[in-house]
């Protein structure tokens, strides 16, 4: 379902999001397709993670 989420504590959270159609080509031949809409997997992470990974740089 779209809007959907799972939250992880201190980690982040996983989100439903809504892929558009679009069109791609083929690697092998150059030739335009059609790649249809579909819903995937998106990773939001927290604050705490974000700042710990960043805090170095």
């Amino acid at each position: 379902e779209s809007g959907a989420e799972i939250t992880l504590p201190g980690i982040g959270k996983l989100k439903v999001a809504e892929r558009p159609a679009r069109t791609g080509r083929n690697p092998s031949t150059g030739a335009a397709i059609e790649i249809a809409a579909k819903k995937a997997i998106k990773f939001v992470p927290a604050k705490v993670l974000n700042d710990s990974i960043n805090k170095g740089l």
